[in-house]
C-alpha cells in the first residue's frame, strides 16, 4: 500500500469537514444535509465501499438518537411547560426577594442558571427580561448589568448542562453518562457565569447613563415592578417548591443513580447492585424514566387546570423546536461513525497522542473554531463531537467526560452576528451600535469560554 492510500482517510477526512464548513456558512444547505454529505465524503475518500458508507451513516445515525434521542424529546416538553405555567417567572421572583436590594445582577443570574437548564436559552431571555428591566428601573442598576446577568447565566448553562439538547448529544457521542455531564456542567458553568457578572457590572461603569429606548409602553417601570413583586398571586405563578421540582426532581435521581454506579465499582461494594432499592433508583434514575417522571411533574403540577388538549398542544411546540435538533445531532453521529469505520480516528488518536498538548483541547479548538465559523453553540460542539470522539477513542488515558465539556465550552466562544442569542439581547436592551453590542455580548461569552478552558484542565488534571 502507497503511502498516499495510507493517509486517504485522513485526507478524506479534512476534505470532508472543509465541505461541511462551506456548506454550512456559504450556501442555503441545512446543517442536517451539510453534515450528512461530510460524512459521504469521508467515506468515499478514505476508502470506504458506497453500500458500508450508507450502512455506517444509519447506524451512526441511529445509535447516536437511540441513546439521547428519548431524553432530548422529553427534555424539551419539560421545558416548555414551565415557559407557559409562570414557574420561570417565579424562579426569578424568589432569588430577587432572597437576596434583596443592590444584588439584582446575581439574582438573575442564578435565575438564568436554573432556568436555561429545561428552557431554551432565547425563549428564556425573552420571558424574564421585562422582569430585569423592571427590576434595574426600580433597584436604580443600569440596565446593561442586570441584563447582561440574566443573559449570562442562561447561555452557560444553555451549552454545558443537559438535558438541553446540545450537551445532551455530545453526552451521547462521547458514550458519557448523562448524570455525570449534569455535574460536571452545573460545575463548570458556575466559574464561568460569576465572570459574567462582574464584567456586567463592569459594563455599568463604562455606560453609567445606559438606558433602553422607550418603545410605547403600557405602563411606566416602577408600576411594572410594584404589580410584579406586589401582586404576583394575580399572576398565578406555581410556588417556588412546584416551580423547581421538574427541574430538581431527574437531576436528584440521576445522581443517585450516577453515585450507586460509582460505589458499585469500589472494593467491597461489588455486591450493591443486586440490592433492591439499588435497582429501583437504577430505574428510576435512568435519563429516560427520570425525565418522564420530570414531565409528568411539570403537567401535574405546574399545570394542573389546563385542559386536555392545551396540554397537548404545548407538549408538541415543545417537541417541534427539538425535532431539528434531533436530526443534527444524528447526523453528527452518523459523521463520527464514519471516521470511526474508516480508520480515521485510528490514525489522528496516534498522531495527536504524541502532541506536546492535552488530547481534551482537541474537541474544544474545533467546537471553538465551528462556533466562530458558523454561530450556532449546538451544532460546534455537536460537530466538535463527531469528529474528535473517534480520534480520542484511539487515545490511551482520556477522560471522555471532560473531552464532552470541552467541545461544551468551546462553543461559547465569541458570540456574535451569526449567533442568534446575539441579536435577542442586543435587540431588546435596544443596542444598535456594532462596537457596543460586541462590548455588551461578544466579549463576555469569550470570558466565559476562556474560563471553561481553565476549568477544562483543572478537571482534565484532577480527574
Amino acid at each position: 500500500m502507497t503511502e498516499a492510500s495510507s493517509l486517504a482517510p485522513v485526507i478524506g477526512l479534512a476534505v470532508a469537514v472543509v465541505v461541511l464548513i462551506f456548506l454550512v456558512v456559504k450556501t442555503r444547505v441545512h446543517a442536517l444535509l451539510a453534515m450528512l454529505a461530510a460524512a459521504s465524503i469521508a467515506g468515499a475518500l478514505g476508502g470506504m465501499a458506497a453500500g458500508d458508507i450508507v450502512n455506517v451513516i444509519t447506524k451512526g445515525f441511529g445509535g447516536t438518537l437511540g441513546s439521547i434521542g428519548i431524553v432530548i424529546g422529553l427534555g424539551v416538553m419539560m421545558g416548555r411547560i414551565l415557559e407557559v405555567s409562570g414557574a420561570a417567572e417565579q424562579i426569578a421572583y424568589s432569588a430577587i426577594k432572597a437576596l434583596g436590594k443592590k444584588k439584582e445582577e446575581w439574582a438573575m443570574a442564578i435565575t438564568g442558571y436554573i432556568v436555561s437548564v429545561p428552557i431554551f436559552v432565547d425563549s428564556a431571555f425573552v420571558i424574564l427580561y421585562p422582569i430585569a428591566k423592571a427590576l434595574a428601573e426600580k433597584g436604580k442598576r443600569n440596565l446593561l448589568t442586570v441584563g447582561v446577568a440574566l443573559a449570562g447565566g442562561l447561555v452557560v448553562t444553555h451549552h454545558t448542562v443537559p438535558p438541553t439538547p446540545g450537551p445532551l448529544g455530545v453526552a451521547g457521542l462521547f458514550g458519557v453518562d448523562v448524570g455525570a455531564m449534569m455535574l460536571a456542567g452545573l460545575s463548570l458553568a458556575l466559574p464561568c457565569v460569576v465572570v459574567i457578572v462582574l464584567y456586567a457590572k463592569w459594563l455599568g461603569k463604562k455606560y453609567p447613563h445606559f438606558h433602553a429606548p422607550v418603545v410605547q409602553e403600557s405602563q411606566d417601570l416602577e408600576e411594572t415592578y410594584n404589580e410584579y413583586m406586589a401582586a404576583k398571586a394575580g399572576k398565578s405563578l406555581p410556588s417556588l417548591f412546584l416551580s423547581l421540582l421538574p427541574i430538581l426532581a431527574p437531576i436528584g435521581l440521576i445522581f443517585i443513580n450516577t453515585m450507586f454506579g460509582v460505589l458499585a465499582k469500589v472494593d467491597g461494594w461489588e455486591g450493591l447492585s443486586d440490592n433492591g432499592l439499588v435497582q429501583l433508583f437504577t430505574y428510576l434514575g435512568h435519563p429516560v424514566i427520570a425525565l418522564s417522571i420530570s414531565v409528568l411533574l411539570a403537567v401535574y403540577t405546574l399545570v394542573p387546570k389546563m385542559n386536555k388538549h392545551d396540554t397537548m398542544e404545548h407538549l408538541e411546540e415543545g417537541l417541534q423546536s427539538a425535532g431539528i435538533i434531533l436530526l443534527v445531532t444524528g447526523a453528527g453521529g452518523a459523521l463520527g461513525a464514519v471516521l470511526r469505520e474508516s480508520g480515521a480516528g485510528a490514525m489522528l488518536g496516534e498522531q495527536i497522542a504524541s502532541l506536546p498538548m492535552p488530547p481534551v483541547l482537541i474537541p474544544f479548538i474545533v467546537s471553538t473554531l465551528v462556533r466562530l465559523i458558523q454561530g450556532s453553540g449546538t451544532v460546534a460542539m455537536v460537530t466538535a463531537a463527531s469528529i474528535s470522539a473517534p480520534i480520542l477513542a484511539n487515545i490511551p488515558g482520556v477522560n471522555m467526560l471532560v473531552a464532552a465539556q470541552a467541545a461544551t465550552m468551546g462553543s461559547l466562544f465569541f458570540g456574535y452576528f451569526n449567533d442568534s442569542l446575539f441579536w435577542v439581547v442586543n435587540r431588546m436592551m435596544g443596542i444598535k451600535d456594532v462596537k457596543q453590542q460586541i462590548i455588551v455580548w461578544s466579549i463576555p461569552t469569550t470570558l466565559a469560554w476562556a474560563t471553561g478552558l481553565v476549568g477544562v484542565l483543572i478537571m482534565n488534571a484532577v480527574l
